[in-house]
């Protein structure tokens, strides 16, 4: 990935870049130290990703990012900022950033935005290019979607995708869509994780069942918290609409939202209901499967 890095504090530049740098996450292409130097730049090299500040002298991130689109430019962007104004972030998200890095920085959390806007970019990428390919053949009937594809989709909103459970979500799901003769019934989660640990061929089956619930308690304690930080800034996002009431307890939702926005977030007391999680995601992608599957005949 390359990114460009706009930002007038020099230790903030100098930070994410060798955060970047050691990381292994990419290359930084090019700084400025507001909009206005950033735009020039930007539009002639092209960056993947560009960090941006919120407040800055000349034009200010959400100013230089309107700038940048109304010219042409296509990539994603991260705003970088300590405001908390519920207002002025909501504004940036419908300007199209992708994620916010909160200040004073921390590495963890950028290492992680990072490594999932990258995930997300190359996803784009690739159903970009998936879309330019089919183009040729407008009268050809629709590609019939995995629905361990229809799965990525929903992962990606709830950004998981690049979890560790987010595999076993989607051969469980697959698996369902698939094998499962009665779809109005749901099989017991200890079924589900014992045919997936036989698909492992795992030696010792008990273990790999455990091993399989403890990825998908981490990955879906990571999407809950995606979707409440997502709910804190700004509770009318399509993500924030579709995936809390649905796939989560929303008294867990509002307990984590509530400390996202005290920045006290302690994720050891959330409680994630696992079999209604995968329950949801199974009948939404089992839905979406079947109205393809009609179309495309």
């Amino acid at each position: 990935m390359r990114y460009y890095i706009v930002d007038d504090d020099s230790a903030s530049r100098m930070m994410l870049k060798k955060i970047i740098v050691d990381g292994q996450l990419g290359l930084v292409i090019g700084e400025a130290e507001n909009g206005g130097k950033s735009i020039a730049p930007i539009l002639s090299t092209l960056p993947d990703i560009v960090l941006i500040d919120l407040l800055m002298p000349d034009l200010d991130g959400i100013e230089t990012i309107e700038k940048l689109k109304s010219q042409g430019f296509e990539g994603q962007f991260i705003m970088i900022s300590q405001i908390v104004n519920k207002e002025m972030v909501g504004e940036a998200y419908k300007k199209g950033i992708e994620f916010f890095i909160h200040k004073p920085i921390n590495k963890v959390e950028v290492q992680t935005i990072l490594q999932k806007t990258a995930e997300q970019y190359r996803l784009r990428d690739s159903l970009l290019t998936i879309k330019e390919s089919l183009a040729s053949f407008a009268t050809a009937k629709p590609a019939l979607k995995k629905p361990s594809e229809l799965v990525r989709t929903k992962l990606n909103d709830m950004g998981i995708i690049s979890e560790v459970g987010s595999n076993d979500l989607k051969e469980i799901i697959e698996m369902l869509v698939y094998e499962n003769n009665e779809p109005n019934t749901f099989p017991p989660l200890i079924d589900i994780y014992e045919s997936l640990a036989k698909r492992h061929n795992a030696e010792d089956i008990k273990k790999e069942m455990k091993a399989i619930e403890q990825r998908l308690r981490r990955t879906i304690l990571a999407a809950i918290q995606h979707i409440a930080t997502i709910g804190s800034i700004d509770y009318t996002s399509r993500e924030f609409e579709h995936y809390a009431p649905r796939y989560f307890e929303y008294q867990e939702v509002r307990k984590l939202m509530i400390e996202v926005g005290e920045n006290r977030l302690n994720s050891s007391k959330i409680k994630v209901n696992i079999k209604k999680f995968i329950q949801v995601l199974y009948l939404e992608v089992l839905e979406s499967y079947k109205n393809i599957k009609k179309t495309s005949l």
